[in-house]
């Protein structure tokens, strides 16, 4: 048995969430419905344009860690924050979600803790603007032989090939684990993500155990339409996942594949679908059920998630599990 079921490497990020109508985006010269990277002057001119705003630890993998500490997995999260309020208040929220913060708040150093201004339109969708600040300094000093190595699966983030020193991070992680004997995989992040690293990206989905992507990510990797895509990603990773909003849910293992029919729903906030998605479908991949299972129990999560605001589950996740005959 090792220390952790899941280790996770990603930019810790504070969500800062506020709702928002379309002309308030165009006004701030906001794109709806995607992730976009600011500068802190521009970060800090939005922070100020917020108004009755929350704020909950993020990141795209600290969110999916949090879903599975809410199922019980043992979890670390390999990340970095600065020793200030914002910082501090991030690792105590992992902690307080039941995930091992292995990396102690930096002290020193200019760069603050990164945050995520996210704005949610009446419909749902969520626009993000991120400061990186010290998450850009991750890099393979601030992971640990033990962590990395004493996992049975690792989960990274796309994201993190935006900086060489995370890139480096990243390979590192993925190498210590699997050398251990653990598996390692990726989720793609977005299709802005795909297009700046194609190339690596292409090589890790033949090096890395399994991959999650939407449509819109498999598409930009192989640059064709998504069946063709999934032809060509299977043939090339030991299992693929393909999400597609209100559509089914494709899981793909050699000869084995599984499609999970979508119901859907019309949401409250759509931050975090994504990352509870991977949860769920994580939950199954740790605790070995099939694809069509790990694949529902994916669906289950992201559901709930978008049925409140925050990228955090709120239910109790293995409550709906049982619901639905997917654990005992």
């Amino acid at each position: 048995m090792k220390k952790y079921q899941i280790v996770g490497i990603g930019n810790a990020i504070v969500d800062v969430i506020s709702q928002s109508d379309d002309s308030f985006l165009d006004l701030m010269g906001i794109q709806k419905g995607i992730m976009q990277l600011v500068e802190r002057d521009r970060g800090e001119l939005l922070y100020g344009a917020m108004t009755n705003r929350t704020q909950a630890p993020g990141g795209s993998v600290a969110n999916t860690l949090a879903g599975l500490g809410n199922l019980g997995l043992t979890t670390g999260f390999i990340g970095r924050v600065h020793d200030d309020a914002l910082g501090r208040f991030y690792a105590d929220g992992m902690a307080k979600d039941g995930t091992d913060f292995v990396n102690s708040p930096v002290v020193g150093g200019e760069l603050p803790t990164s945050r995520s201004m996210i704005f949610v339109s009446p419909d749902g969708e969520r626009s993000m603007n991120t400061y990186l600040g010290i998450s850009s300094e991750l890099g393979p000093d601030d992971v640990a032989d033990d962590v990395a190595g004493d996992a049975e699966i690792l989960f990274l983030e796309g994201y993190l090939y935006d900086k060489p020193k995370g890139k480096d991070a990243f390979e590192r992680a993925a190498k210590l684990c699997r050398a251990a004997g653990g598996k390692a995989g990726i989720a793609l992040s977005d299709p802005f993500c795909v297009d700046r690293h194609r190339d690596d990206f292409r090589r890790l989905v033949k090096e890395l155990d399994y991959v999650i992507g939407n449509q819109h990510e498999w598409e930009s990797l192989y640059q064709t339409d998504l069946s063709t895509a999934l032809e060509q990603a299977a043939s090339d990773s030991g299992l693929v996942v393909c999400t597609r909003s209100g559509h089914d849910v494709v899981l793909v293992r050699g000869a084995e594949e599984a499609v999970v029919p979508v119901t859907e729903i019309i949401p409250v906030d759509a931050t975090g679908a994504g990352d509870q998605f991977a949860a769920g479908f994580l939950y199954g991949y740790a605790t070995g059920v099939p694809l069509e299972t790990a694949g529902r129990m994916g669906c289950i999560a992201a559901a709930e998630v978008i049925s409140h605001f925050g990228a955090r589950p709120e239910a109790d996740l293995n409550d709906l599990f049982r619901q639905q005959g997917l654990i005992a």
